[in-house]
């Protein structure tokens, strides 16, 4: 099975050539995955169900689930999140000031690096979080920031569990999709 959210928009136009659909389809797909944040492919409205169905049968859509929240005397929330595959847990922060609203991501489930100061290291490494979880984590960030605060994130910061640069390739996708016009839009 493919998991539909680490394919670039060139490669869901390849798939979507390959099942004889036309390639707005994969803009559809891409606007669903990432604009509108669709967990499964029953959601696609706009999209026939025949190429639904199809898509199914080779793809899933990896997601992750908020588990917990926890708000401090400093009004910082810090988020858990439980992913599909072995439930593994992760966290995601957001920092509210006067003057900022800044998100605080995951990048890896633990750590490798091991060092002294961090809880996480100790953890251990388990694996790097896909684009989709950590995209995921920002969305609901966003939308906990301007639910709660009424304002948008002004910052993100990838220093929540892990160690981004070696989960380089998803991490700078991941940022490629915040910051297009196609994915969120966040201002780079």
């Amino acid at each position: 099975m493919i998991n539909i959210r680490q394919l670039s928009k060139e490669e869901l136009q390849t798939l979507t050539e390959k099942y004889g659909e036309k390639k707005f389809r994969a803009n559809q797909l891409y606007e669903w995955l990432w604009k509108k944040n669709a967990s499964s492919f029953d959601q696609m409205s706009n999209i026939p169900l025949s190429f639904r169905k199809k898509i199914e049968e080779i793809a899933y859509i990896d997601s992750i689930e908020q588990i917990h929240q926890q708000k401090s005397k400093d009004k910082t929330f810090k988020c858990t999140f439980k992913t599909t595959d072995e439930h593994q847990l992760v966290e995601s922060v957001l920092i509210p000031t006067s003057i900022r609203m800044t998100a605080c991501i995951s990048s890896q489930v633990g750590c490798s690096l091991s060092c002294k100061f961090c809880a996480t290291g100790k953890l251990g490494f388990k694996r790097n979080l896909s684009v989709g979880e950590i995209v995921d984590q920002l969305v609901y960030i966003k939308n906990l920031a301007e639910s709660e605060y009424q304002q948008g994130l002004t910052n993100i910061v990838y220093m929540g569990m892990g160690e981004p640069l070696l989960n380089y390739k998803n991490v700078l996708q991941s940022i490629e999709i915040l910051t297009s016009k196609e994915g969120l839009e966040i201002s780079p």
